[in-house]
This record gives structure tokens, C-alpha cells and sequence, in this order.
């Protein structure tokens, strides 16, 4: 099997998702997002802030998360953003997407928050905290489950906390064996209700039911 590697930035790469079929949108500490074609860069957006994370919209369209604070919203067919900005309320560690593309989720970190934005008002509309949690990591991944009824998220104790969409907080996970390292990224089955975390101490822990 024959391997493509992209070359052009310039810092680490933080990163990376399919535009589309035939296009990939990467996002990078050298404060710039590309547009590739699978083969080459064929655009770069200027973002001024390190990418932490991005997602996809559509065939055209992407957001951004950045360190300044900043949520950036992209259209491939303009030179610039598209000037909707959200400032958030510190440092955006990770951002997802719902399957239906009307709610993003954003982590924060610096008030140790997840934020649900409804796009379709571009605004936040619930906000999900609790005293023991703390993000505890510069790129702590959050994800919604498959209905995107309920959404996963690590913490610095190395316990995954799970709310309902509608706010209130179901379930702690915490391994009695486990490390109880930070827990830097989950992810969900894309049918089942297992979730998948990985931690600090390079350990992968599976979660059936969660």
C-alpha cells in the first residue's frame, strides 16, 4: 500500500479532517490551517492563533478552535473567515461535531468547561461543569455519543465524565486499578455505547455500557 505525506507545515500538527471526498483541512501550531488535495496544499487560511482542533461541516466549510480563545468559522470559497468568531471564555482544547451539523461541542480548559453551541444561533446554549472535574491537558479530546444524546469527556484524575445533552451529569468512570493519569482524548463506538479513552500513562481503557 502506497502512503501519501503531506508536507508544509511548520509546527506540530494538531489536526486533520476529509473535506469533502477529495480535500483534507489540517490545522497546526504555525497559527494556519491548509486545504489539501490529497496530494499537494492548495490553499492556506492565515488563523493567527495555534489550532488546537478543527471539524468539517460540509464539502466547503470547517471551524476551528484555538488557543487566543477563539472559535473561527471557514468557508473554502472565500479568502477569509467568515467573520463569525465565538470568543469563548478561555483556551479551546478540542471541538465535535453533531451528526445532523446543528450543535458543536467545545472544550475549555482554563474554566475547566464543555460548551454546547447551537450553530444555527451561533450562540452557547448550555454549558456542562462539575467541582471535580478539570481538564488536564492542552488538547483534551470531548465527544458526543452517536444520537448525540450524551457526550464523554476526560479528566485530570483519569475519570471519564458523561452528561445527557440536556445537562445533567449521568455517570463517573474511573478504573480502581487504573493510574489515574490524565485522560487526554475519548471516543465512542459509532453504534454501540462502548467509549474508548486513552490517558497519559499510554494506557487504553474500554468502557461497555458506558
Amino acid at each position: 500500500m502506497y502512503a501519501d505525506t503531506l508536507t508544509g507545515h511548520s509546527a506540530k500538527v494538531m489536526a486533520a479532517k476529509f473535506l469533502g471526498s477529495t480535500f483534507i483541512v489540517t490545522g497546526s501550531y504555525d497559527r494556519t490551517l491548509k486545504i489539501w488535495n490529497l496530494k499537494n496544499c492548495t490553499e492556506t487560511k492565515f488563523a493567527g492563533s495555534c489550532c488546537n482542533d478543527l471539524v468539517t461541516v460540509d464539502s466547503f466549510s470547517f471551524i476551528s478552535g484555538h488557543i487566543d480563545k477563539k472559535i473561527r468559522f471557514w468557508d473554502v470559497r472565500t479568502a477569509d473567515g467568515t467573520g463569525n468568531d465565538i470568543l469563548m471564555q478561555g483556551k479551546i482544547t478540542s471541538l465535535d461535531l453533531s451528526k445532523d451539523g446543528w450543535y458543536l461541542l467545545s472544550c475549555v480548559r482554563d474554566d475547566d468547561t464543555i460548551n454546547l453551541l447551537d450553530l444555527r444561533q451561533n450562540r452557547i446554549v448550555r454549558t456542562y461543569r462539575h467541582d471535580n472535574f478539570k481538564v488536564g491537558w492542552e488538547w483534551a479530546r470531548v465527544a458526543f455519543n452517536p444520537s448525540g444524546s450524551r457526550l464523554a469527556a476526560g479528566s485530570a484524575d483519569g475519570s471519564v465524565f458523561i452528561w445527557s445533552i440536556n445537562g445533567p451529569l449521568e455517570k463517573v468512570l474511573k478504573d480502581p486499578k487504573g493510574s489515574g493519569a490524565t485522560v487526554t482524548a475519548v471516543s465512542w463506538h459509532p453504534v454501540t455505547s462502548t467509549l474508548a479513552s486513552v490517558d497519559r500513562a499510554k494506557k487504553c481503557t474500554i468502557w461497555s455500557n458506558a
